[in-house]
């Protein structure tokens, strides 16, 4: 993914701090995407700060 099109930290941080408000099955979900996306970032050599 380019740098451009890829989120920055504070992207990542603001979509955690949304999931907090959503009922608890849905946050499960938010933050399980979360997960996999930045698990994806790691093994792919990805920064998620790049």
């Amino acid at each position: 993914m380019p740098v451009d099109q890829q989120e920055q930290p504070s992207d990542i941080a603001e979509r955690a701090r949304a999931a907090e408000e959503l009922p608890l099955t849905e946050r499960a979900d938010v933050f399980a995407g979360l997960h996999d996306e930045l698990r994806t970032r790691l093994e792919s050599g990805g920064t998620a700060s790049a």
